[in-house]
């Protein structure tokens, strides 16, 4: 009967991380349109998350998740669209992302009236002037907002796989109020 337990645990463990793993995968799945949203319309999503942390530590409804989030090293739904944006940023920085992503930021670099200013010589790019507070959701401008509140040296990374781990951990260490 060792064996036979042994086989059914084994099995049940897959599925419970093919579970998990299409639940995280639809978290992320065109969460970028999810910028800019406020936190009270984000929660639903972030109920989720938590729940899937709180079967993986087998907790209650009413234990804290952050500790746990922290443990498994998950960010937060609302880092999650950061990570995003800032992914897709880096596509269109490193000229990896097809032209209908790039044709809709532009960097200080190439704006015109920016030619001789400290700004054109910075890793940053411009931010549209909208007149609605629901513009500012398009990637047009979350894409390049998000992009420039990170640090220089994070856009500077050459490599995406670097980019991405270096990413992941400051939005991690920001969204946890963690020092690194």
């Amino acid at each position: 009967m060792k064996q036979h337990i042994a086989k059914v645990a084994a099995a049940c463990f897959y599925h419970i991380r093919r579970l998990l793993a299409m639940i995280t995968s639809r978290l992320d799945y065109c969460n970028s349109v999810l910028a800019g949203l406020p936190q009270s319309t984000l929660e639903p999503l972030q109920k989720v998350q938590n729940s899937a942390a709180r079967l993986i530590f087998n907790l209650s409804h009413h234990d804290h998740i952050s500790s746990c989030l922290i443990q498994l090293h998950w960010l937060p739904v609302r880092a999650r669209v950061q990570y995003k944006l800032c992914s897709l940023m880096y596509g269109v920085h490193s000229n990896r992302c097809p032209s209908y992503i790039s044709d809709v930021v532009q960097s200080t670099k190439t704006a015109s009236t920016r030619g001789r200013l400290r700004s054109a010589e910075t890793t940053d790019y411009v931010l549209p002037r909208l007149r609605t507070k629901f513009a500012e959701r398009g990637f047009s401008y979350a894409g390049p907002a998000a992009w420039n509140r990170l640090p220089e040296s994070i856009r500077r990374t050459s490599s995406q796989a670097a980019f991405k781990r270096q990413l992941k951990t400051f939005l991690f260490c920001d969204a946890f109020n963690i020092v690194g």
